[in-house]
């Protein structure tokens, strides 16, 4: 074989290749979905309609993100090249249409087809391609990095939680530089991007040579049958603790930025933000990278409900959100307490395909972990929208001042309904500490 050759069969069989930037390339661009919060006020001004009628856009983006993965999850399994190209082209299409009903909607303010029009293409159609598209590249890589899975589905599902940081600045210039109806033309343009991007990932994303796919009747085993290998309470307890940790950081996620104001950073909301991104896709790695190292890959998940959990308490018993504007070592504990669930939120995500493959195995992991991510679309409803129940109807309002680049700003925070919001959650981890502990054996890697 001449060197040319092996050089390419080098390239050809190169995890770093063939795995890990495929995977990063696919969840940096679906991963910007959580970029929403960012101009769901402008959009919602554009078309006329109230903030909260369009976050909901969002909600069923995340719905239909586990859903698609639970009943797509066979077909990723039997074949990463299709369920990898229809991701691409769902979630660029629904870019692609999204801006398409804001251009709409601000040529017929208040109108309901754009309204719906948005929710069906950032919903409905970009949370197939999110889904497929989260699927794909997970069971790849832990075949590639056979002794570090955890490092692995760590640095792929880190560049899901990294693509806010990433994206955030770029779709601020953005729509500071594309003038009148810039949110539509953003869309647009990020959606021929992302296609690209994708497309590169899923030609490049590749099974090792040395890996058999059973697929034949009779050799591959039903995803019930598979469960069955085990007490069935080990699968509902990952499948709870994984729904509570979701289900805790979009609660508090969602509030953030109010939280950062209410405590007396106002003025430096888009730093803190960016740095609870960074923690976010930190904690995908290291939390994932640390569980490599453990006998039981669960034991991660008992650390992340006692730090994320005690450092919640903490804040509650302090009052730090109610007392943190007046006192600057509350409001640093409220920081720490945000960033240790932020990173908490992100190594939940890493940690569940490779303790689902410590349970089941490899054979039929992209299906489970499909089904396991249907905890992700109900967390989604859940999260934020329990979290704006709360400080809707507990608590009171009150307006507060700031100095942003020398000019006076307001806002509109409630005190005790985010702290009511941390007593929620705290509940939540103390529920998911004991399906940790009580339900969820111990199993060899």
């Amino acid at each position: 074989m001449s060197e040319s050759m092996k050089k390419t069969a080098g390239w050809r069989n190169n995890k770093w290749v063939r795995a890990a930037i495929p995977a990063l390339l696919l969840h940096c661009s679906i991963g910007t979905v959580y970029c929403w919060s960012l101009f769901s006020q402008e959009v919602a001004d554009y078309i006329g309609f109230s903030k909260g009628a369009i976050e909901w856009a969002f909600s069923f983006a995340i719905f239909f993100l586990g859903m698609s993965a639970a009943f797509l999850g066979n077909m990723v399994e039997k074949n990463i090249h299709k369920s990898s190209l229809i991701s691409t082209i769902c979630f660029t299409l629904g870019m692609a249409l999204t801006g398409f009903f804001i251009y709409y909607g601000g040529q017929h303010k208040g109108s309901v087809l754009a309204l719906v029009g948005i929710y069906v293409s950032y919903g409905f159609i970009m949370g197939i391609g999110l889904g497929t598209g989260y699927l794909s590249p997970v069971k790849t890589l832990m075949l590639w990095f056979k002794d570090h899975k955890g490092l692995a589905t760590g640095l792929a599902v880190a560049g899901f939680g990294a693509a806010k940081a990433i994206a955030s600045p770029i779709m601020t210039a953005m729509l500071n530089g594309l003038g009148e109806g810039g949110i539509w033309k953003m869309f647009v343009i990020l959606s021929g991007v992302y296609f690209v991007m994708m497309l590169i990932g899923s030609l490049l994303l590749k099974k090792p040579d040395d890996w058999y796919e059973p697929q034949g009747k009779g050799e591959k085993p039903s995803i019930i049958r598979v469960l069955k290998t085990k007490p069935i309470s080990d699968y509902i307890g990952i499948w709870f603790m994984f729904y509570i940790n979701i289900t805790c950081g979009l609660a508090l996620i969602s509030q953030e930025k109010m939280i950062f104001k209410c405590i007396g950073f106002a003025a430096s909301v888009g730093v803190l933000s960016t740095i609870s991104a960074i923690f976010n896709a930190g904690g995908r790695i290291g939390f994932s990278s640390w569980a490599d190292k453990m006998k039981d890959r669960n034991t991660i998940y008992k650390m992340i409900f006692i730090l994320s959990g005690g450092l919640t308490g903490l804040a509650i018993l302090t009052q730090g959100i109610l007392k943190g504007s007046d006192n600057i070592v509350l409001a640093i504990l409220v920081l720490v307490m945000v960033y240790m669930v932020n990173a908490g939120y992100g190594g939940g995500f890493s940690n569940v395909p490779t303790l689902l493959s410590d349970h089941y195995g490899m054979g039929s992991i992209s299906a489970i972990h499909g089904i396991t991510l249907s905890a992700w679309a109900f967390a989604g409803l859940s999260g934020n929208q329990a979290a704006a129940f709360i400080v809707k109807h507990f608590g009171k309002e009150e307006t507060i001042t700031y100095i942003e680049k020398g000019i006076e700003h307001t806002a509109t925070v409630n005190p005790t309904g985010y702290h009511n919001v941390l007593i929620f959650t705290l509940v939540l981890y103390v529920l998911a500490m004991l399906a940790c502990m009580l339900l969820v054996k111990p199993a060899k890697k």
